[in-house]
């Protein structure tokens, strides 16, 4: 089975620095983003992965990051995950 994993990284350097995306290995994904192959974290590295969720429909993972990246999805985040 597939699964696709909507995950928050937090910056080890700036921990109030966080960054929200979608992958289906997030292990490779963490690594790219800890290497700088990401614009958008690149100045922030090293990441940890602070919450990660796996949903074997992709739809619904597509749906969930963009709620999170929304400013309600922002602050359930932060007091839920």
């Amino acid at each position: 089975m597939r699964f696709y994993y909507v995950y928050i990284l937090r910056s080890r350097k700036y921990p109030d620095r966080y960054y929200t995306g979608l992958t289906e290995d997030l292990e490779e994904r963490l690594c790219g983003h800890n290497q700088g192959k990401c614009s958008h974290t690149s100045k922030f590295a090293p990441w940890e992965v602070k919450t990660a969720i796996a949903f074997a429909d992709f739809q619904k993972a597509v749906e969930f990051e963009k709620y999170l990246k929304s400013a309600s999805g922002r602050a359930f985040a932060k007091k839920r995950l």
